[in-house]
């Protein structure tokens, strides 16, 4: 991948939705957040053809429409959980997303999940050689099926790019898996997602001010707070000497550990400190101290969309 890439990429898969968090994130509400974000140089934006089935991609595309092609980079997505039975189901799709986009190739496809790693690799193939793929990816992918969509890419001379799985302090398995070692191995850029757990990690949660009740993100993270807790306190300690808050620290972490954390942005006043964590250098020491404590939690924040990497 182009190395001028930022840092961070930004996530879209609750743009355009008519309630997320509690919000209707419309195109209107969104354009601060495209705007600034283009003139901070954070032009990476990652969606996908399965968020709000199109939504997301659609409201991506409305709002780059005015940019030059050039200024900024889309990654986005084959589901295929979504896919049809056509034969060529991966060309369809993206045909789709380039339309949404408005835009005639992608920066970064992905294949979202391994399904048939053979069948929907090989597919990438012709995809890339015609133009409308730049480079390619995986996404939850285990370090077996890593390597097979790496093999069968490289007897067309394709280069596997980018990995992309769920990665935070609280959820490690790609680094004890060891595909994060051999993501850095072999060039490939890993893309860390869900770096804030869905907001257990921001700094604003805690026993006494649990996530708001009624919602998944509630459900799944309020019982682990108290465990959670102690982790957050020392991130909050070691945000003091950087100027930085939980959030911060837990996304400066991720970049500390060489991934591309993928930040979920939905407001403008989020991407000034989002710009500013990037240049956050934690200690071994501080990285050891967060490490320790989070494995001490022994909470388990493995999506149900996943499959366990070890």
């Amino acid at each position: 991948m182009d190395k001028t890439l930022p840092a961070v990429a930004l996530g879209t898969w609750a743009w355009g939705a008519e309630k997320a968090f509690g919000d209707n994130l419309n195109e209107e509400k969104l354009k601060p957040v495209i705007d600034s974000a283009m003139k901070m140089g954070l032009n990476l934006w990652d969606t996908a053809a399965v968020y709000g089935m199109g939504i997301s991609e659609t409201a991506v595309g409305n709002l780059l429409e005015n940019y030059d092609r050039n200024a900024y980079y889309i990654s986005t997505k084959f589901s295929p959980q979504i896919a049809s039975d056509h034969e060529n189901a991966m060309e369809e799709m993206l045909d789709g997303s380039l339309k949404r986009l408005k835009t005639n190739y992608v920066d970064l496809y992905w294949i979202h999940r391994p399904s048939d790693v053979e069948k929907w690799t090989k597919q990438l193939i012709p995809l890339v050689k015609s133009g409308k793929i730049k480079h390619v990816g995986v996404s939850n992918h285990n370090l077996a099926e890593i390597k097979q969509a790496e093999s069968i890419l490289k007897e067309s001379g394709i280069k596997l790019a980018a990995v992309q799985n769920h990665f935070s302090l609280l959820y490690r398995s790609s680094e004890k898996a060891g595909i994060i070692d051999y993501c850095n191995k072999h060039d490939i850029t890993f893309y860390s997602y869900m770096v804030l757990e869905q907001g257990a990690l921001n700094g604003k949660y805690n026993t006494q001010n649990p996530l708001p009740s009624g919602s998944d993100r509630a459900e799944k993270y309020n019982k682990m707070l108290p465990e959670i807790e102690t982790l957050t306190t020392e991130m909050a300690k070691i945000g003091k000497k950087y100027n930085a808050n939980v959030a911060q620290i837990a996304e400066a972490w991720a970049i500390n550990k060489n991934t591309t954390p993928i930040i979920g942005l939905t407001k403008e006043k989020y991407l000034k400190p989002t710009k500013e964590m990037i240049d956050i250098k934690l200690t071994d020491d501080e990285m050891k101290k967060l490490e320790d404590l989070a494995s001490a939690t022994n909470v388990e924040t493995k999506g149900f969309w996943e499959n366990a990497m070890i």
